[in-house]
C-alpha cells in the first residue's frame, strides 16, 4: 500500500537534512499508524504502527480525545481535565490572569510557568540544536527550533499529552496504568473499546498508548486547533480590508527599524502557507521575574528554559540559559497571561515592554539598593550575554524607543486581528480590494 508522498514526508522517524513546517492535517496521525504498522510486529513497531486489534478511524480518535481531554476524573484529583488549563473560550491557554495553574494529587500544587496555548501546533518541529531552513539560505545554521512546551523538551503531541497526565503538579497520575484504570471506569469506554479493539484494556501498555494517539488526533483538529479564521487570515483571502490602523500596526510589526516582531513572528505567506507567527525558535528577551510564581519565592531560583530546571538534556549548554520557544501570535489577544512566566496581562504591555526594555528599563525592573535598576532581574548575570540585542533591543537608557505610543497602539490593534471567529462584514462598495502580496 502506497500513501502520498507529502504524508510519508511528515510521519515521525523519516531522516530529513532539514524541517519543512508544513500543515498536517487532522488524520494524519492515522495515516501515519496505518502507514508504519504494515508488516511490523508489536512488540518491536513505533509509536505510530497500529498494534491494536481495529485500526482506529480518524473520526473515532478524535471523538475518543475529546472525551479524554475534557475529561476531570483522569487526574488523581478527580477536578482536573486538560481543558482546565487549556480552555478553548481562550485558544486553548490558560482560563484566566494566574500566572500558573494549580493541580496535582488535591488540586492545590501550583506549576512553575505560564500554560502555553494548544493552537495551530499541527506543524511545530521536533526539537533541533541546528536547524537549517532548506526554503531560504540553507547554508546557515540558525541555532535551537522546534519542540513543544516552553523549553522544546517534549517533541510530539502525544508526549506532550503524557507529560501533564503524569505531572506532580499537574494531572498527578502516578503511573501509566493508573491513567488507564481511570479510562477504563469512565463513561466511554465501551466506546474506547469500540474503537481500539474489545481486548484493548489487556494490554495496560497498549490501552496508554491508545489514550495519547486520541489526544493527539485530537489536537489535530482543524476546526479546533488551527482554523485559519482570523480578520487577518480573511484579509490574506481577500476577502476583507484592514482598518488604518490596523494596516499601520501591520507595518510597525514588519518594519526592521520599528517593531521588528516579524523576524521572530513571521507574518507573510509563504510557499502558500498561511503564516504561523513563530519561527520555532528561542530567544531570551529578558522578561522581569514574576514574584507571583511561586517558586520565584526562592531568591537562588532561576527559570532559564533550554537549559533547565524542567529540562535537564542541556544543562551544562550555557549559552542556551535564558532562551524560551518563541509562541505563535495568533490568538494572543485572547490571553490574559503572556511569557513563561506571566509576568505580563495586557498585550499593550507586552508591545511597550520591547520597546522600552532598554531605553527605559526603570518601568519594567523593580530598583535594588541605592535606587540602582535591577535590570533583567529574572536572569543571572553570567547569562545575559545570551540576551537578544537585535531592533528594538538595539537602544540605550534614555534614547528615544523604537516604537512611539502611536506605533504600540496601532500594532495592539494589528494583533487583535489575529484572533479567530471573524465574521466577514458586507465590503464597502466602491472599496479597492486588499493587497496581501505587499506584506
Amino acid at each position: 500500500m502506497q500513501f502520498p508522498r507529502h504524508i510519508r514526508d511528515w510521519c515521525p522517524g523519516k531522516r530529513r537534512s532539514s524541517i519543512r513546517f508544513g500543515a498536517v492535517t487532522a488524520g494524519a496521525a492515522w495515516l501515519c499508524a496505518v502507514a508504519a504498522g504494515i508488516g511490523v510486529a508489536a512488540a518491536d513497531a513505533p509509536f505510530y504502527a497500529n498494534t491494536f486489534e481495529k485500526v482506529p478511524s480518524a473520526a473515532a480518535l478524535t471523538d475518543i480525545g475529546r472525551a479524554l481531554f475534557f475529561d476531570e476524573s483522569l487526574s488523581a484529583s478527580g477536578k482536573m481535565a486538560c481543558a482546565s488549563c487549556h480552555d478553548p473560550a481562550r485558544a486553548f491557554g490558560p482560563p484566566d490572569d494566574s500566572p500558573v495553574q494549580r493541580g496535582g494529587s488535591d488540586g492545590r500544587r501550583l506549576g512553575m510557568r505560564a500554560v502555553p496555548s494548544l493552537m495551530y501546533a499541527q506543524n511545530v518541529p521536533p526539537f533541533t540544536e541546528h536547524y537549517f531552513d532548506d526554503e531560504g539560505d540553507d547554508g546557515i545554521d540558525q541555532g535551537p527550533a522546534g519542540g513543544r512546551t516552553w523549553d522544546g523538551r517534549v517533541q510530539s503531541a502525544h508526549d506532550q499529552a503524557r507529560l501533564p497526565l503524569l505531572s506532580p503538579f499537574e494531572m498527578a497520575n502516578a503511573s501509566a496504568d493508573a491513567v488507564v484504570a481511570r479510562v477504563q471506569r469512565a463513561a466511554y469506554a465501551a466506546q474506547f473499546r469500540e474503537t481500539f479493539g474489545d481486548q484493548v484494556f489487556d494490554d495496560k501498555a497498549l490501552a496508554f498508548k491508545a489514550v495519547l494517539m486520541a489526544l493527539e488526533t485530537f489536537q489535530q483538529s482543524p476546526a479546533e486547533f488551527y482554523p485559519y479564521s482570523s480578520k487577518y487570515d480573511a484579509w490574506l483571502r481577500h476577502e476583507t480590508s484592514l482598518s488604518g490602523e490596523e494596516m499601520r500596526g501591520l507595518a510597525a510589526f514588519n518594519d526592521p527599524a520599528k517593531g521588528n516582531c516579524a523576524r521572530c513572528h513571521p507574518s507573510a505567506v509563504r510557499n502558500g502557507a498561511f503564516p504561523q507567527f513563530t519561527d520555532f525558535g528561542y530567544a531570551a528577551v529578558g522578561a522581569p521575574r514574576n514574584p507571583g510564581v511561586p517558586a520565584n519565592s526562592d531568591r537562588r531560583y532561576y527559570d532559564l528554559g533550554l537549559c533547565g530546571p524542567l529540562r535537564t538534556d542541556l544543562a551544562d549548554r550555557k549559552e542556551y540559559c535564558g532562551l524560551f520557544r518563541t509562541p505563535s501570535l495568533r490568538n494572543a489577544a485572547a490571553r490574559r497571561v503572556y511569557f513563561h512566566n506571566g509576568v505580563f496581562h495586557r498585550l499593550a504591555d507586552v508591545v511597550r515592554f520591547y520597546a522600552e526594555r532598554d531605553t527605559q528599563p526603570q518601568k519594567w525592573y523593580p530598583r535594588g539598593p541605592g535606587g540602582i535598576t535591577m535590570k533583567f532581574d529574572d536572569l543571572p548575570a553570567q547569562y545575559r550575554g545570551n540576551l537578544d540585542t537585535q531592533p528594538p533591543f538595539d537602544r540605550v537608557p534614555g534614547a528615544a524607543p523604537a516604537l512611539s505610543e502611536a506605533d504600540i497602539k496601532d500594532i495592539v490593534a494589528f494583533l487583535n486581528t489575529l484572533t479567530d471567529g471573524y465574521e466577514l462584514q458586507a465590503p464597502a462598495r466602491g472599496a479597492a480590494p486588499p493587497n496581501p502580496a505587499s506584506n
